[in-house]
């Protein structure tokens, strides 16, 4: 898979269209992820692939194969609170890697949906994160804020 050369101005194009679509995109299931980032503080989207699993949503930080995770990795494992928009619906949700032998399944079973992130990782040393993206209701959004 070919990287663009502009990744931000690529990813700002996605998610217009996907907004515009009202979450339909693409022949893979998508969905907008923001996160706060980490040093700056301010709300980041990226657009990403995603793999339903019993009532949360899985995320791979591939990034595509680069030798460090993404940044919005980054930026969730400093806040967990994330928010969602997925098939024209919004909401908070807890993002949260699996790990261990919970995360070799999940991956496996990716793989097999989806071959190229196993060549993703046969790239790199780093073993790709599987984040789980759980919905928080409004009240526990709003005491996980308050708490934080």
């Amino acid at each position: 898979m070919t990287m663009p050369s502009d990744m931000t101005a690529h990813n700002r194009r996605l998610i217009e269209e996907f907004r515009a679509n009202g979450g339909a995109l693409g022949d893979r299931p998508l969905l907008l992820l923001t996160t706060t980032g980490v040093r700056s503080g301010k709300r980041r989207t990226a657009p990403m692939m995603y793999v339903p699993d019993d009532g949360r949503l899985l995320v791979i930080a591939s990034n595509a194969g680069a030798p460090r995770h993404p940044d919005w990795y980054h930026n969730l494992v400093a806040d967990p609170l994330v928010r969602v928009e997925v098939a024209g619906e919004t909401y908070q949700a807890a993002a949260i890697p699996v790990s261990g032998v919970e995360r070799d399944r999940l991956f496996a079973r990716i793989v097999d949906q989806y071959p190229f992130f196993r060549d993703h990782q046969a790239a790199i040393e780093r073993e790709i994160p599987v984040v789980a993206l759980t919905r928080i209701e409004e009240t526990d959004a709003a005491t996980a804020t308050a708490a934080g």
